[in-house]
């Protein structure tokens, strides 16, 4: 952010009026990663420029950039014309002109991490921390020590972002998604007008976490202005906000735990049951080792949460048939919100 200040004889000066961010999340850059620890990626070179040229950029942006450059479409194009082609196992893939391949390497990751590039939304965050002068966004800048390393600094003044936060909000490190609210807006009028309904699972809370952006790389948390380009960057999903969002046109329900989902959902029955089919020994292995993981509090059972929208008659029992022996309608449970029933 760019601000023109007056000096003597009658110039002026752009000076950028940025504070430095000492961010308290556990996942967040540190700050003292040596040198030899962030090498210097043709996207930190990008966001380095375009830095720059315009400015600290919000943690959205900066997401964006990382998350959808050109090399993970271009690798996404190649992928889908080999496809198209008839997925020939072997087929060469040159970079002409100049250079050392650092296009086509980069192509190449993307080969390996295609399916988190194509079920991911990439939707965006935008980072809002209280200041003793009220909310200020959480912008990404050029650490001025080090030319070739970012940092976390907060804008000086008012951002958009900070409209999205609520009046009695108390936590003091909050991360907002506009991109989702847009979406479940547009979810809960389809579903208000033509039915329908929309379960989304994803790691998340309802509006009790602060800090949770953070980045993988090689299933290893990896800090998240380290080397951008190279790793995946996520962040929790704040139900509440979703919730918000439906704006009273939907019922919701949730969220709840993976767990109690998909025990609501009848997986132990179902686990039985494959147990019981299985005669060979490392199959039953895998079940069990796949219904751990799915279950475990420690891995994926307290981590992932099911959230749903629905019309607000399928809870009420409009649109059901009503039984001989009843007087009003009998809504049927929503599976995985309550406990499986069996008649």
């Amino acid at each position: 952010m760019s601000f023109l200040a007056a000096a003597g004889a009658g110039r002026l000066y752009a000076v950028r009026a940025v504070f430095t961010c000492l961010w308290r999340g556990k996942y967040f850059s540190s700050g003292n990663e040596p040198a030899e620890n962030n090498p210097v990626t043709p996207m930190l070179r990008h966001l380095t420029y375009k830095i720059k040229s315009t400015g600290p950029i919000t943690v959205a942006e900066y997401m964006k950039e990382v998350l959808t450059n050109p090399a993970k479409l271009l690798g996404i194009w190649f992928i889908s014309e080999w496809i198209a082609t008839g997925k020939n196992a072997a087929f060469q893939l040159v970079e002409l002109g100049p250079g050392r391949g650092t296009l086509l390497g980069d192509i190449l990751r993307v080969f390996s991490q295609l399916a988190s590039v194509l079920k991911n939304c990439d939707i965006s965050i935008h980072l809002v921390e209280k200041t003793p002068h009220g909310w200020r966004e959480v912008l990404v800048d050029i650490d001025p020590q080090v030319s070739d390393k970012l940092r976390f600094v907060l804008a000086p003044c008012a951002t958009p972002a900070e409209a999205f936060i609520q009046c009695d909000e108390t936590r003091d490190h909050v991360e907002v998604c506009p991109d989702a609210g847009v979406i479940i807006q547009e979810l809960s009028q389809r579903i208000s007008v033509t039915g329908g309904a929309a379960l989304i699972a994803d790691y998340g809370h309802d509006g009790t976490k602060t800090d949770t952006f953070r980045g993988f790389c090689g299933h290893r948390l990896h800090d998240v202005l380290i080397a951008p380009g190279t790793a995946d960057l996520t962040a929790d999903v704040d139900f509440s906000y979703l919730r918000r969002m439906s704006q009273g046109k939907v019922a919701s329900l949730g969220p709840i735990k993976q767990q109690t989902f998909l025990r609501n959902m009848g997986i132990d029955v179902r686990l039985k049951v494959l147990l019981d089919k299985s005669d060979e020994p490392s199959l039953r292995q895998q079940l069990l080792q796949g219904y751990d993981m799915l279950m475990n509090p420690t891995k994926m059972g307290e981590r992932f949460n099911f959230f749903a929208l629905i019309p607000h008659q399928r809870l009420h029992g409009r649109n059901h048939q009503m039984n001989a022996c009843q007087s009003k309608p009998s809504p049927s449970p929503v599976a995985g919100f309550g406990e499986l029933a069996w008649r």
